[in-house]
Formats: C-alpha cells, sequence, structure tokens
C-alpha cells in the first residue's frame, strides 16, 4: 500500500507565533532526531523534476541550478549551497550526491488546477525513477493543492511498497511536492520573503533571485530534499510521531542565520548591488537563502551563516 509522510512545511506560522520565552526553553534542551534504523538515501540520488502547469524558462533554470549546486563545493565561493547540504553525510550512511535526471512539463493542467493528494503521488509515478532516485513534482503558482497554505506548504512521502522498503529497496519509492506561493500564500510559505501572514511583522527580505514564489520554493524544496535522503520512508532520523515528525530541516524551522528567534530570520548576507538576502552561493553565479539544518555531531541546528 502506498503511504506518505503527512509532514507539513510551517515555514512562517511556527517561526512567528511561537512565544519567545517558551523557545528559549527549547534551546536549552538537546535536540536529538532518533535515528529508526529504516533506509537512507545514500550514494548517487537521481532527482525527477514534473513541471505541473506554467514555469517560465528561468524559473526552471533557478531550481535546476540549485539542484545542481548541491554537490559542487569547489566550483563557488564560500559559503556554498554544497557546503550546506554536507551536513547530511553526517547521518549514517555517508554522502547522498544529488543528480537531475529526468523532466517532464505538463503545462496543460492534464488534471486541472485543484490537486489532492492522491493526485500528487500519480503524478510522481509518470517517471520511472532509479533505484535511488527522488520524483519531485513543482506546482505552479495558479495550482491550488489540498491543505496548501493552511497547513503545508509541501510534502515528502513514497509509493513503494512496505517489503519492498523493508529489503532495503528505494525503487521509484521517495517523492515531494513543492508549490508556487506567489498568488496565494506567500507570507505562509515564502517568508521570509514576504510579509509574515502571523505574528510580529518585521519588513520581508529581498528574494535572492527577484522571485518571491521560487525562492520560497528553493527554501521548502531544500527542506524536503534533505528530509527525504535522511527520512524517505518513515523510518530514518525524526523526532516526535511518524505522522507528523520533525526532520533534518523541519526541526529547524524559521533559523536562516545566526541569532534567529521566531519572527527574525537571522543574520543573513547581503548583496550590496541588488539589496538581496542569502546565505548560500550556487552554480551559475546565483544565490540562495536556506534554512538552518540539524548537525547530529554536535545536536544543534546549525546555519551556514
Amino acid at each position: 500500500m502506498a503511504s506518505i509522510n503527512r509532514f507539513a512545511i510551517l515555514l512562517a506560522l511556527f517561526a512567528v507565533t511561537v512565544d519567545l520565552s517558551a523557545a528559549a526553553l527549547v534551546e536549552e534542551q538537546p535536540l536529538v532526531l532518533k535515528y529508526h534504523n529504516g533506509v537512507l538515501l545514500k550514494g548517487n540520488v537521481t532527482v525527477n523534476l514534473i513541471w505541473y502547469g506554467k514555469f517560465t524558462p528561468i524559473q526552471r533554470s533557478i531550481i535546476v541550478d540549485f539542484i545542481r549546486s548541491l554537490n559542487h563545493p569547489a566550483a563557488v565561493p564560500a559559503p556554498s549551497v554544497a557546503a550546506w547540504w554536507k551536513t547530511t553525510e553526517k547521518y549514517k550512511g555517508g554522502a547522498s550526491t544529488l543528480l537531475v535526471g529526468k523532466q517532464l512539463l505538463l503545462e496543460n493542467y492534464p488534471l486541472g488546477k485543484s490537486l489532492k493528494s492522491p493526485h500528487l503521488r500519480a503524478l510522481s509515478t509518470k517517471l520511472n525513477g532509479a533505484v535511488r532516485s527522488i520524483t519531485v513534482v513543482l506546482t505552479a503558482k495558479d495550482v491550488a493543492v489540498e491543505g496548501f497554505c493552511m497547513s503545508r506548504c509541501g510534502t515528502h512521502g513514497s509509493t513503494g511498497t512496505s517489503a519492498r522498503r523493508a529489503a532495503g529497496s528505494a525503487h521509484g519509492g521517495a517523492f515531494a511536492w513543492v508549490g508556487n506561493s506567489e498568488t496565494q500564500c506567500p507570507g505562509y510559505c515564502a517568508w521570509p520573503f514576504h510579509q509574515p501572514m502571523y505574528g510580529p511583522q518585521t519588513p520581508p527580505l529581498v528574494a535572492p533571485n527577484g522571485d518571491v514564489g521560487v525562492d520560497g520554493m528553493i527554501i521548502n524544496l531544500a527542506t524536503l530534499l534533505a528530509n527525504t535522503v535522511t527520512n524517505p520512508f518513515n523510518n530514518g532520523y525524526f523526532q516526535g510521531p511518524p505522522t507528523a515528525p520533525l526532520e533534518a530541516v523541519s526541526a529547524c524551522t524559521g533559523i536562516f542565520g545566526s541569532g534567529a528567534y521566531p519572527g527574525y530570520p537571522g543574520q543573513v548576507l547581503v548583496d550590496k548591488a541588488t539589496g538581496a538576502s542569502y546565505n548560500a552561493h550556487g552554480l551559475a553565479g546565483r544565490k540562495y537563502l536556506l534554512p538552518a539544518m540539524w548537525d547530529p555531531q554536535t545536536s544543534t541546528c546549525k546555519p551556514l551563516v
């Protein structure tokens, strides 16, 4: 039977509504993501992309360049996207090298513009995965998805059978979905590039690629890729109930730089020419803002800057 991790990325809502005193109490306790002895996605992992709806060539290149940047540490200045991703090597099993695989453009909305979770799962099966692969469904800004903007900005899950996962095979099993929130809820799923929907109304940061929706997608995609390789089948690294786990990056929600606190993303870098905020360099001269990731060696949320 197909299974899905029902974790929802709650970037803005969690980040800006947690009581400061409560957050201080949490920080005093070590954050531990328990390893549940399951299969992780290590070695070469193919990332297939399904573009559902209309994306411009520039929007697609921003996202593809990000994925390509995850495994090119020497090609760009520090701090780099690859340095951020390197933290995943500290999880049991070593490195996960993500390689861009097949891409499918579905610009004619074959399932309509209102999708439910089974639709996302069905879409993810349109590209046959390699032995170790993740199929990512990306929905355009005019596509409504069940729970989008209300309880989630993206999800990851699996479609393989429990027997196959128990045998250690991820064949065609892991998938993720990320939506473009530009016109639906940028204050929820594209924070801190838009005024938050809730909590302290701090000024938004300037998006590094000039696209609030797609730069917000990068934050959510980064979160889901890290969560997927470290907990692909709901028996890897996580804390809390398996139906709503805190995972590698979702455990560090709202932290982008040092000194972060609810409603404030932390101290990040600013491009002097454009005023854009970022914390990671990527290929093709691109810049990205990436969330903190939990470090298994220190049991802390580790931002790049």
